[in-house]
């Protein structure tokens, strides 16, 4: 009975995070999109998440750099793990998943909806990469994961869709220039976040850890932002999208 318990604890503590930011972010969404789409995409970022594993184990038997122990690596190598060996190959993952299923959906038409989408991947991502460190680790992980890393994944999702979301209405405006733009920083912002914040946890130097609390503010404050930007222009997409119908 007590191992059942201590397992609905680990579960719950995996679990409880990711209902609260997609939450959060589903409701902010005043013309809430399909529940199968949002499954769909919460099930396509628990894909990549897998592929992804997969992709860096398999790196690592041809770069033995990115299946060394961090602890182990100097700084420029430590550099090279995170912000390729991990940062690149999880967020463009994620970014195929949302771009490939998300950006040409016909039920895109705000471009909020497309913070939405991104987030479920990356929150689908997450959960995944959640019920394996908190049954691997314990119950302490799983609470500085709901505090740290599933926001992160949040917020990168938040950034991949915000400058997804602006492509979109460049290229309904036939802006092919500021369309590809966007596109290239839907993917840029989010390995830029996941590297830095891989980086400063993992450098095990003081100053880093000072760094990586400074780091997280500022990224938790300029996701809220954007949503904030684009809650206030979301009718934009849908009008230009009508007239060029």
């Amino acid at each position: 009975m007590v191992i059942y318990i201590k397992y609905l604890a680990l579960f719950l503590i995996a679990t409880i995070p990711i209902i609260i930011m997609t939450s959060i972010i589903y409701f902010l969404d005043k013309e809430k999109e399909p529940k199968k789409l949002l499954i769909l995409l919460f099930g396509s970022g628990i894909l990549a998440c897998i592929l992804s594993s997969l992709t860096i184990t398999k790196l690592g038997n041809l770069f033995p750099i990115l299946s060394t122990e961090t602890s182990y690596l100097n700084n420029i190598e430590l550099i090279f793990s995170v912000f390729v060996g991990t940062a690149l190959i999880e967020e463009l993952s994620k970014w195929i998943m949302t771009y490939f299923i998300s950006y040409n959906n016909k039920y895109f038409d705000e471009l909020y909806d497309m913070v939405v989408y991104s987030a479920f991947v990356a929150l689908g991502f997450a959960y995944i990469e959640n019920l394996f460190y908190v049954f691997n680790t314990g119950i302490i992980t799983g609470l500085y994961r709901g505090i740290l890393a599933v926001p992160c994944h949040a917020c990168t999702g938040i950034f991949m869709g915000y400058y997804l979301g602006i492509s979109k209405l460049h290229s309904l405006l036939n802006d092919k220039k500021n369309m590809l733009k966007y596109v290239l920083l839907s993917i840029i912002y989010p390995i830029l976040i996941h590297g830095i914040y891989d980086y400063c946890l993992l450098t095990n130097n003081a100053l880093f850890l000072v760094i990586f609390q400074a780091f997280v503010i500022i990224m938790y404050n300029y996701s809220l932002k954007k949503v904030r930007r684009l809650l206030k222009v979301n009718k934009k997409l849908k009008i230009n999208k009508k007239r060029h119908n």
